[in-house]
């Protein structure tokens, strides 16, 4: 049986196995091949074009078009030419544009923080509702957006059942708790009904609550992230304007572990991460004042250091924060000068607020 012919089509569909980095997507189907020539001999000539601001992008795609295309049989000389230019101001979607660039802002919002963990269990919700009521009380105007499709809980944790309205333009219209806007799968479905829907039609709806949602200008706008660095991550990292993420994690070595994944993942689409939070960090026993640490000493302050990112603050491990939560009144409306737990969000709050330049 003969070899196949080697032409411009046989080493264009060979090129669309090497991948753009971090994404699923390959470099043909964005439009980063601009000329494929054969000559007499097996001598290959491949003209790439890349817009990035990420200098190890041309350089990871150079290798690997070397490595797919001198496998192919024929190919006795290959040279890969790439035409590497720095991204211009203003993005939008085009087929030579850094695909990390293609990301729009979501409309009525000043800056939108990510709220995330990589595992569940250490507090990422707590954190998220009580952050935006924090920021709430600093006199800015601010929106939670409950992203964890699977698992919704804001509307637990804010105490209402309220259901979001519509406006003239068919866009959902948040419903207002305790002075935040506020947006979440709960409050569109019943209690106890599980919301049984694939990964597509779960981004799906990601995609409808960051795009048609009337905010009415906000100066801060939470995503409370679902854990893991699934599709739904994905989607919201790649097509949103992230002012920035924080990063949720315990003091533990087991949690430490999965946030950096967290980590790793806005790092790799260039998100700033504005900072660690150590929820649970202690344990302040009521009846003597004594200090516990429960899941271990300064794990967040070492991870922190190690990625050279501030450690936004320590949140003790508190019966009131969960009680609260339960009862629909997060713990940050709490007096600050009576809870240290609210004092703690206070100081999360300003230190946030600060790097964004309010």
């Amino acid at each position: 049986m003969s070899e196949p012919q080697l032409t411009p089509a046989l080493i264009r569909a060979a090129l669309t196995t090497v991948k753009y980095p971090g994404f699923s997507r390959d470099i043909v189907s964005f439009g980063l091949v601009k000329d494929i020539v054969v000559n007499e001999g097996g001598a290959v000539v491949v003209e790439l074009i890349i817009e990035s601001k990420n200098a190890d992008v041309p350089r990871y795609i150079y290798e690997n078009v070397m490595a797919v295309v001198k496998e192919l049989p024929g190919v006795k000389q290959l040279d890969v030419n790439i035409e590497h230019h720095a991204p211009k101001s203003v993005k939008k979607a085009s087929a030579n544009d850094d695909p990390a660039d293609w990301k729009s802002s979501v409309p009525g919002v000043k800056h939108v923080i990510a709220v995330a963990s990589g595992k569940g269990g250490v507090g990422k919700s707590t954190v998220s509702a009580n952050l935006a009521v924090a920021l709430s009380r600093l006199g800015y105007k601010v929106g939670l957006l409950d992203l964890d499709i699977y698992g919704p809980s804001m509307a637990l944790m804010f105490g209402t059942k309220e259901r979001p309205g519509c406006s003239e333009k068919e866009q959902f219209l948040p419903v207002e708790a305790h002075g935040i806007k506020l947006l979440s799968m709960g409050l569109m479905i019943d209690e106890a009904s599980p919301v049984a829907v694939r990964g597509p039609l779960a981004t799906r709806y990601v995609q409808q609550f960051l795009r048609d949602v009337e905010w009415g200008g906000l100066d801060f706008l939470i995503l409370d992230m679902p854990p893991g660095t699934g599709d739904i991550q994905l989607t919201i990292v790649q097509t949103v304007d992230l002012a920035g993420a924080v990063i949720v994690t315990t003091p533990q070595e087991v949690a430490l572990i999965d946030a950096r994944k967290a980590v790793g993942l806005f790092q790799r689409v260039e998100t700033p991460i504005l900072g660690l939070i150590e929820n649970m960090s202690y344990f302040v026993c009521p009846s003597d004042g004594l200090v516990y640490n429960i899941f271990g000493e300064g794990g967040g302050e070492r991870e922190a250091q190690k990625l050279g990112v501030p450690l936004l603050g320590r949140i003790p491990l508190d019966i009131k924060t969960r009680s609260c939560g339960d009862e629909g009144h997060p713990v940050a409306l709490e007096d600050p000068g009576q809870s240290m737990v609210a004092a703690a969000f206070q100081g999360v709050a300003s230190m946030l607020a600060s790097q964004l330049g309010e």
